[in-house]
């Protein structure tokens, strides 16, 4: 059993080799781990520190900066694992989830496991009370047309089994973070088993590098109309 991290990458100089580090640290016993590493054209020093760790890692270049989804098919792409995992490159998640994440798929229960920051007992840095009520009424939203009952549908970890990937990966479109409502639209209509999971979340400021925004969160209110109803 093999699973694939993958990892989109876009001015992350500073956290890089932490969660890295962090990733490695993580003991899943039998299963084999594969990092995969998509750089998004980054314009700080990131490129060069991935090119002195391509001997350790899976590391792919985009030609240009397109965003999270298109790193993200970049990376399924290039998988080869029998699971699929994504992790941001933040330090906002920890890597220290991953046994609790994939008990779900590992027991035979999901195909797909999501990682809800707002269910369960975990520790939370408390930050932005805007963006966390555009989290709740966005998971609203595509809860009503999905008929799904997910609590964070906007959660950077999304695991899932090899099918869901080969079924999916080749009909997304989102470049940027309309991603996270398009693949939960396709997995709802796919019927595929989803799992929920709580974990802890460590927000990062704007002035700490946070980059998703006011335009994304507009940007995925029509991927959730888009993708449940015109796709």
């Amino acid at each position: 059993m093999k699973l694939s991290i993958i990892v989109p990458i876009y001015n992350e100089e500073k956290t890089i080799l932490k969660i890295l580090e962090r990733i490695d640290a993580v003991d899943l016993g039998d299963i084999e781990k594969e990092t995969v590493l998509i750089d998004d054209f980054s314009t700080d020093s990131t490129r060069d520190i991935l090119k002195s760790l391509e001997n350790r890692y899976r590391v792919f270049y985009q030609e240009k900066n397109q965003g999270k989804g298109a790193a993200l098919r970049r990376g399924f792409k290039e998988a080869t694992g029998d699971i699929f995992l994504i992790q941001d490159a933040d330090l906002e998640y920890s890597p220290g989830e991953y046994p609790k994440l994939l008990e779900p798929i590992l027991s035979g229960r999901a195909d797909v496991v999501y990682g809800s920051r707002f269910i369960g007992g975990g520790s939370h840095r408390v930050l932005y009370f805007w963006h966390l009520l555009g989290n709740k009424f966005l998971t609203l939203l595509s809860n009503m047309f999905t008929n799904l009952t997910l609590t964070d549908m906007e959660t950077c970890y999304k695991v899932f089994v090899k099918k869901v990937i080969e079924t999916i990966g080749p009909t997304l479109q989102s470049n940027r973070f309309g991603f996270e409502p398009e693949i939960t639209a396709k997995i709802a209509k796919n019927k595929f088993r989803i799992y929920e999971v709580g974990i802890s979340y460590s927000g990062r400021t704007y002035e700490e590098g946070k980059k998703i925004n006011w335009k994304d969160a507009i940007s995925a209110l029509w991927c959730i109309i888009k993708f449940n109803f015109f796709d």
